[in-house]
């Protein structure tokens, strides 16, 4: 880390440590409270015409000093303007468009700002990245939902870090397909599948989707003194349609896996509300295709966090032994992304976490996360031969201000 870079984060350090001795009205969890979105369908908005405005204002920046990938920015905002229906009180119709802009680009890939293929990449649209915005929901009971078009996606898949990176919730496009939401007293599933790319006969780019299930057993009831439960995810990602006319590795197939158990002590006294321990195993294959320079890997994952006086504090160790995360951050995984055929054996990775938000009523709300990444020693692998890398630190801060709401044009 060079000097500027630790001033710069010891006064970051200090701002965060003064926050936590004069706040008293703050609400931690940046996921509940800035990035997901409520998916419930109100029965008594039916028979309502409205217009939604849902928007995320965010300036992130991440000073990464490893050889994992490279450091950068992200200045910017993303907004959903959208007209709501009801007919039903277990139906729900919107209609829009979803627009996306950094501060400063004044052209964009036509496609996702996650894994941006090349035969994406030449694709752009001027001034703004826009797409439509389409979603039909259906309330089949009090514990489902069936949703087609624009998904739930980011945060509230509830995927754990090192499988879903936390920035896709800034710069990903909305997830696009269909998915079945399903909440009880025993199991909570998030079930989907994003269409990614679509082809016609004769197309010169691949058909790509992503499958995912998130989900989790809860072995007794969540307000009990200590809440016991087990996480089990899954992502798969497929390339290349019988249709498309690529010859060279056009098919592709990709999976993450993750299988654990946690415990919440809800204590509710004082300033701590609650510390959460969890443990995960997860895994990589890679079942067609030669993209990754691995076929198979696995990793640990333990995490302890705790909501203080209205903060939540979050450390964790991460190892993994050729794991690969197809949508997660490159620090958890052990490919170079900024450094061509450069791999690592056996990483290792401890994070600190700490996060507040606030909520202002009428679907705003306003967040700033810190995370430090601190690498322990490891073996690089490159084309030249093998050779020890030192410990390094990295971390990166954010900012973020969510405004969701919508406002009433007819009954």
């Amino acid at each position: 880390m060079t000097i500027k870079k630790y001033i710069l984060f010891c006064r970051i350090f200090l701002a965060f440590c003064l926050l936590l001795f004069v706040s008293d009205s703050l609400q931690a969890q940046i996921n509940d409270k800035v990035f997901k979105t409520d998916y419930n369908i109100n029965p008594e908005q039916t028979n309502e015409l409205r217009i939604a405005f849902n928007n995320l204002n965010f300036f992130k920046n991440n000073e990464f000093d490893n050889d994992f990938l490279k450091g950068y920015s992200l200045p910017g905002f993303w907004a959903q303007l959208k007209l709501t229906y009801q007919p039903l009180d277990i139906l729900r119709l919107e209609a829009g468009v979803h627009i996306l802009r950094f501060w400063g680009a004044n052209k964009y890939p036509n496609y996702a700002y996650q894994d941006i293929a090349w035969w994406k990449g030449n694709q752009y649209q001027k001034g703004f990245h826009s797409l439509p915005y389409l979603r039909a929901q259906l309330q089949l009971s009090d514990h489902l939902h069936l949703i087609f078009g624009n998904i739930y996606s980011g945060a509230n898949h509830l995927l754990i870090e090192p499988l879903y990176n936390p920035e896709l919730n800034l710069m990903a496009d909305p997830e696009v397909g269909v998915q079945v939401l399903y909440h009880s007293r025993l199991v909570d599933a998030d079930a989907w599948v994003d269409w990614q790319s679509f082809i016609f006969d004769m197309d010169t780019h691949q058909e790509s989707f992503v499958t995912g299930l998130s989900s989790r057993i809860k072995y007794n009831t969540e307000d009990a003194v200590v809440h016991f439960y087990s996480p089990i995810q899954a992502l798969i990602q497929h390339r290349g349609g019988e249709i498309d006319t690529i010859t060279t590795n056009s098919v592709q197939t990709f999976m993450n896996g993750v299988v654990g158990v946690g415990a919440i002590w809800n204590i509710n006294r004082g300033k701590l509300k609650n510390i959460n321990v969890e443990l995960d195993a997860t895994g990589y294959y890679q079942q067609a295709g030669n993209l990754w320079p691995f076929d198979n890997g696995t990793g640990t994952y333990a995490r302890v966090s705790a909501n203080i006086a209205d903060f939540s504090v979050d450390a964790a160790y991460q190892r993994c032994d050729n794991f690969i995360s197809m949508l997660g951050n490159p620090l958890y995984g052990a490919v170079s992304t900024s450094k061509n055929d450069f791999t690592f054996k056996n990483t290792q990775m401890l994070i600190l976490g700490l996060e507040y938000s606030k909520s202002f009523g009428k679907g705003s709300s306003f967040g700033i996360d810190l995370d430090i990444f601190q690498h322990l020693p490891t073996v690089i692998h490159t084309p030249e031969g093998s050779f020890n890398k030192k410990a390094s630190t990295s971390f990166s801060v954010g900012a973020y201000l969510r405004f969701n709401t919508s406002f009433l044009i007819k009954r």
